[in-house]
């Protein structure tokens, strides 16, 4: 067993809202000089840079997962994350037809970056990422888990685009793997939300726009065998000796 630092909420260049310098090559060499042994990358609503920071991350030492924060026809964010790029275009096809019609304005929401390995541009995405997609937090929790991902409730701390804000509880019939505590979480607040968790696995992540967000954000530690998904998942339910520690 080892201990990994992982960061599984971090967005790339494809986000809106994320700065230029979140590349992936750019992530990648941070996470090393940090010690960040596991990054999750997860855009708003697409996944078109998961596979360039894939390549950046070859012989790296870090392990990349594809991952994605989808938000909700309520208004919900939710981390999905997988294990294997076949079942991330899956679902990255099935987010796309649920998405927002509406087009991106890059003067009031900003650019919308798709690069390759190299930080190269590929292109830039029209579609408006940061719209509600058509998706429940139902219908989201059902689909990823039937391509054997996992489904993290983000910043459940926040008031506003979480789970706990926009629902004010969460769903008993609602399958999460995990919740997420934000960067600002402080004692009372996550304190307020531990009634409403229940027995639900709480993680921090960085939540990063920027490489100064992901370098001093929140971490989890994973004690596994191996940075795999199927571990991790092991690491939430606290079973065979894996957990995980914040």
């Amino acid at each position: 067993m080892q201990w990994l630092r992982a960061d599984l909420h971090v967005h790339s260049l494809l986000s809106p809202c994320a700065a230029v310098e979140m590349t992936p090559r750019n992530i990648i060499r941070n996470a090393v000089a940090a010690g960040v042994d596991v990054v999750a990358i997860t855009d708003h609503n697409a996944g078109d840079n998961v596979a360039a920071a894939l390549r950046a991350a070859v012989g790296s030492g870090v392990t990349v997962l594809p991952g994605m924060e989808v938000q909700t026809r309520e208004e919900v964010h939710l981390l999905t994350l997988f294990e294997k790029m076949r079942d991330f275009v899956v679902w990255c096809d099935f987010v796309k037809q649920h998405r927002s019609s509406l087009q991106n304005d890059e003067r009031k929401f900003g650019a919308q970056f798709v690069v390759d390995e190299s930080d190269e541009l590929v292109r830039i995405e029209p579609a408006m990422l940061l719209a509600s997609t058509d998706l429940s937090v139902q219908q989201v929790a059902e689909q990823v888990h039937s391509l054997g991902g996992l489904v993290i409730a983000a910043h459940v701390d926040r008031p506003a685009y979480s789970l706990i804000s926009q629902l004010g509880f969460i769903p008993p019939e609602l399958r999460l793997d995990a919740v997420e505590f934000s960067k600002n979480a402080d004692g009372a607040s996550a304190q307020r939300r531990i009634g409403l968790i229940g027995d639900l696995p709480v993680i921090h992540s960085s939540d990063a726009h920027t490489i100064e967000d992901f370098v001093t954000g929140p971490k989890t530690m994973f004690h596994v065998e191996s940075p795999t998904l199927a571990e991790m998942r092991q690491a939430l339910e606290a079973g065979n000796g894996r957990r995980i520690q914040r």
